[in-house]
Formats: structure tokens, C-alpha cells, sequence
């Protein structure tokens, strides 16, 4: 085992092979059962890897680490699960030719396999499993889709999955399937686990019952003929058809009269289930969310609304406190003008506009008592990529609609004025955003002119950026080896690099673990600003600590 040091408080500890991986997992589990095991936020297994999070002194564990002899750990058998596919995904004709067979090949040949769940990660219920033979292994493709809709079936390197859910991802979609691959209606939301066996039935062709007696996922529809025609990374299926964010509000309450652009509830986030694929999620201008919060004596972890671009309208259903930070934005009372980052009074029927930001992209709504939704995993953050919260979204386009009702809290403390107003939106338009980065944990991974082109270099915010990933455009970092590694556990800051050498900057939704190499990490608390750089503001990265060195 070789620990690595990944940003300021992460190791990611490199095995031998998945059994290796299995038995230190498990010993870590066991020792964290036992108060043994330094505080940490997510034990992340992946093919190679286990990812630790959250650590206050990385240094010292690693120095344990190599002296622990974990216990192997038997493997389990889990149920089978036959899975009905539609063998007609968009990059079947591509997945054909690298095979070397016909299109109407490959159905037959990714079925005739059984396959087992090695682990989970990437997004809930996002299973990777092994068992195609080694000649059918394809790379991830050069840039990955910016979103890919729930169902797909894909291959990438020596695995399958199945996409739970609209995410990004890499991997070469080859067909569809209706199967529920999470669910938090069941007592295990994910259908596929560790240890458990999946085999594909060709959908043309299924048998009325599965050969091992072991449960058949119906007979999805036909992949709409859409997805064949355009990628789906630019038009998404429409969205669910999912209920209202809150019923009619029983106590105090909020209605949303214009949700903008994309307005979501935020927390703190739910770190702890990273391994089950689940994100942390939370909202992605911290700063800016606890100093909404103080000022109308709220404790951090209350909820807020987190707006994006366009602002929100809002009317109060009974009298409250409600502060706006963040952006700067015009903020209405009545179609008055309020105050930006002070508490304002609202009384039962009146109406709060927050305008389009003038400066940053994200605004924060904070109410005295806070946003009071049914919390999920211990969490009342929407998370678009995992589809949980308050208003999830089959596209990773909307949040929160108009007429939404919104139950807030019990008031908890008076309002804490601020000596301060931190804002982390840039400073002007043609300004050049600074962000400080950390190396990777494989520094050697990439050439030293990869790190100087990406700490000398000027980067462009793209407008592909999102709650999961900002995405740049600028000087393509050269790469030291294969376009993908091995999946892998990713920490909030990441810098990945995909195969088109353009980085991609991990936040807050982002994917518990990825498939390309981190060349370096942006610490936490410098992602405000970065959630905050509106599409086409100007980036650099500002080295920080010694590259190549641990510690």
C-alpha cells in the first residue's frame, strides 16, 4: 500500500489490485467502528485505490498506514440481477468498428457475460462492473458529455455501467435499460451492490423469466430516436414530471413566484456517502451562504437558497427575517429598494425580488429559522447530479419551479450583525480571477511543462460550468500517460484533466470518483470565488506548497 497525499486533508492509498482494496477498506471501517481511525468525512474504494477524506493531519495516518497487514476479505456472492437492454445507444456504430464486428454484433457479445459489481462510486447507484474479456476493453471517450440521461448502458476500459441518473461521464454508451438503479423508496436504494452479479438480456430478445430464477427488469422502451440523432450532452431528455418541491405549507412558508434560472435549496452538504456514489453537494459559495445565515441568526448548517444568474421573486406566507448574500444582485422589497447583505424584515404578503447579478453568479436566500424540506442522508441540500433534495432534476437544468411552497423553520437566535461582508464574486468585469492549487497526488503523472503551462497560463470559464465542475478553456496541458486511469476517489478542488488536456475543476456536485488524472487541487475554502466566475471570466492558478513533495 502507497499512500499519497491528495490536497490538505485527503490520502489516496494506491493497492495492488481489488482485493487489496477490499481488506483495507475493511480495516479502515472496522478501526473508524472503533474510534480508532482519525475523524474523516468518506472512505472512498475504487478499482486501485481507496480514497480517505477529510483527514486534519493526512501525514500522520499515512505514516500507520504502512505499517497495517489488513485481513483479506472474503468475497461475497450477491444476488443476480438480469437487466433488459435496448442495444441502440449513440456510440454503438463507434463501439462496432473498435470491436471489429458489425453493429448488431455487440448486443450479443456484451450479453453472453456475466458480470460482478466490484464497487460502487461516480453517482448513486453507479455500479462498475467486470467480467467483459479483456480484447473488448475500449478508452473513455477524449471529452466527456456534460450530461448523459439516466438508463444508458456503457463500456470504458475493463467495465460496464448503467448511468442511475442524468451526470456527466466519459464512457461509450451502447444501449438503454428502464431499471431502477436507485431508489431511496427501497430498503437498499441501489439495486446493484458490491459482491452481486448482473447479466444484460438483449431486450428483442428476453426470456419470460431470468435462467438463474433471479429478478428481470421489464422491457424498457425504445431509446427515443433522439438520443441516436444528437448528443444527448447538448439536449438532455425533458425533465421529470416529478411533483411540486412542498405541499401546502402547514406553519411558515415561502412561495416562489419566479425561480430564475436555477434556484436550489443548499446546506452544508452530506459528506459520509461517497462510497454508495453519493456527492457531498452543499452550497458551492460557503462563505457567502454562513453570512446570509448570521445575519438572520441562523446557525451554518440551516438551509438556504441558493439562486444562479437571474436571481428569484419570492412572497412570505407569514412574517420573517431573510438576508441575501453573495452576488451582487439588486435586491426589491414591494418594488423597493433593500438592502444587500442585511437582514430584512419581511411582514405575511409582501414580495422579494432579487435581480440578475451584477458581480458573481450565485446568490444566497437565507430565512430566520431556514429552509425546512425533508431532509435526505442527513441533508436538506439539492443535489442535480444525484437527483436528491428538495427538487431533483432527471436533467441537471432546474431546480426549484414557479408556485413552489417552501415550510421554513423555527427561528433559533436573533440576528448577528457582521463586521464584514466577504465577497467572493470577482472584483470586476475583465478582472483576473487567482486561485490557488495544490499538486495532485501523482505529480509525476504529468510532464513539469504541464505544470507550468497550468500555473502560467490564462484560463477562460466556459459556460459548460456547473454546480459539478468549472470548466476552463485555455492551454491544453500536455499529458505524461493514457488518456484515463483507473477510477478513482475524487476530492472537492480536483483539477482533472481529460484527454482533450483542457482542466476541469471539481465542485460541490461533483462525481465521488473519475477516471482521469488530477494534476493538481484547488483547497476548499478558496472555491468561492471559483462558483462565483461568471462564463468568460479570465483564471489563473497560483502554485502553492513544493510540487513532488509529501506533506
Amino acid at each position: 500500500m502507497i499512500p499519497l497525499r491528495y490536497g490538505r486533508h485527503a490520502l489516496l492509498v494506491e493497492c495492488e489490485d481489488l482485493d487489496e482494496v477490499a481488506a483495507l477498506h475493511a480495516e479502515l471501517a472496522r478501526r473508524r467502528r472503533a474510534g480508532t481511525l482519525p475523524p474523516v468525512h468518506d472512505l472512498v474504494p475504487a478499482e486501485r485505490t481507496v480514497l480517505i477524506d477529510g483527514l486534519d493531519d493526512p501525514a500522520a495516518l499515512a505514516a500507520q498506514l504502512v505499517t497495517w497487514t489488513p485481513t483479506p476479505v472474503e468475497a461475497a456472492r450477491g444476488p443476480a440481477i438480469h437487466l433488459a437492454v435496448h442495444y441502440d445507444g449513440p456510440d454503438l456504430d463507434e463501439v462496432a468498428e473498435a470491436w471489429g464486428v458489425p453493429r448488431d454484433q455487440v448486443a450479443a457479445i456484451h450479453s453472453a457475460h456475466e458480470y460482478r459489481v466490484a464497487f460502487c462510486g461516480f453517482a448513486p447507484g453507479f455500479a462498475y462492473l467486470t467480467g467483459l474479456p479483456e480484447r473488448y476493453h475500449l478508452p473513455r471517450r477524449r471529452t466527456p458529455r456534460p450530461s448523459v440521461p439516466p438508463g444508458f448502458v456503457a463500456v470504458a476500459g475493463p467495465y460496464t455501467g448503467v448511468y442511475p441518473s442524468a451526470s456527466p461521464g466519459g464512457w461509450n454508451l451502447i444501449g438503454a435499460t428502464d431499471a431502477e438503479l436507485w431508489d431511496l423508496r427501497r430498503d437498499e436504494p441501489a439495486l446493484l451492490v458490491p459482491g452481486g452479479t448482473v447479466r444484460f438480456v438483449p431486450a428483442s430478445g428476453r426470456p419470460a423469466a431470468s435462467p438463474s430464477g433471479g429478478p428481470v427488469c421489464r422491457e424498457p422502451a425504445r431509446v427515443r430516436d433522439a438520443a441516436r440523432e444528437r448528443d444527448p450532452a447538448r439536449e438532455p431528455y425533458p425533465e421529470s414530471e416529478a411533483g411540486p418541491a412542498a405541499g401546502p405549507a402547514a406553519g411558515p412558508a415561502v412561495e416562489i413566484l419566479r425561480a430564475g434560472a436555477l434556484t436550489t435549496v443548499q446546506d452544508l452538504g452530506r459528506p459520509g456517502y461517497a462510497h454508495l456514489g453519493v456527492p457531498r453537494s452543499g452550497a458551492l459559495d460557503l462563505a457567502a451562504h454562513r453570512l446570509a445565515n448570521r445575519l438572520v441568526g441562523n446557525e451554518p448548517e440551516a438551509a438556504t437558497l441558493e439562486t444562479t444568474v437571474s436571481g428569484l421573486t419570492l412572497r412570505a406566507l407569514a412574517p420573517t427575517l431573510v438576508a441575501v448574500c453573495g452576488a451582487v444582485a439588486p435586491i426589491r422589497l414591494d418594488g423597493r429598494p433593500a438592502p444587500w447583505c442585511a437582514p430584512i424584515a419581511l411582514r405575511p404578503g409582501q414580495t422579494l425580488d432579487v435581480g440578475a447579478a451584477a458581480r458573481g453568479v450565485r446568490s444566497y436566500v437565507a430565512f430566520a429559522g431556514g429552509v425546512a424540506v425533508e431532509s435526505v442522508l442527513g441533508s436538506r441540500s439539492t443535489d442535480l447530479l444525484a437527483g436528491l433534495g428538495a427538487r431533483p432534476s432527471q436533467t441537471g437544468r432546474n431546480g426549484l419551479r414557479d408556485g413552489d411552497l417552501l415550510p421554513l423553520g423555527a427561528p433559533t437566535g436573533p440576528p448577528r450583525p457582521a463586521d464584514t461582508h466577504p465577497v467572493t464574486a470577482p472584483a470586476a468585469p475583465g478582472s483576473v480571477l487567482e486561485l490557488p492549487v495544490l499538486p495532485g497526488p501523482r505529480p509525476a503523472s504529468f510532464p513539469a511543462a504541464a505544470w507550468r503551462v497550468l500555473t502560467g497560463g490564462e484560463y477562460v470559464v466556459s459556460a459548460a460550468s456547473n454546480r459539478i465542475a468549472l470548466r476552463l478553456d485555455g492551454p491544453a496541458l500536455e499529458r505524461g500517460g493514457p488518456d484515463t486511469i483507473p477510477s478513482e476517489g475524487a476530492v472537492l478542488g480536483a483539477i482533472q484533466v481529460p484527454a482533450d488536456g483542457r482542466p476541469i475543476v471539481f465542485l460541490a456536485d461533483h462525481p465521488p470518483t473519475g477516471g482521469y488524472p488530477v494534476i493538481g487541487v484547488v483547497p476548499a475554502a478558496a472555491l468561492g470565488p471559483a462558483a462565483q466566475a461568471p462564463p468568460g471570466a479570465r483564471l489563473r492558478f497560483r502554485a502553492t506548497g513544493h510540487r513532488g513533495v509529501p506533506g
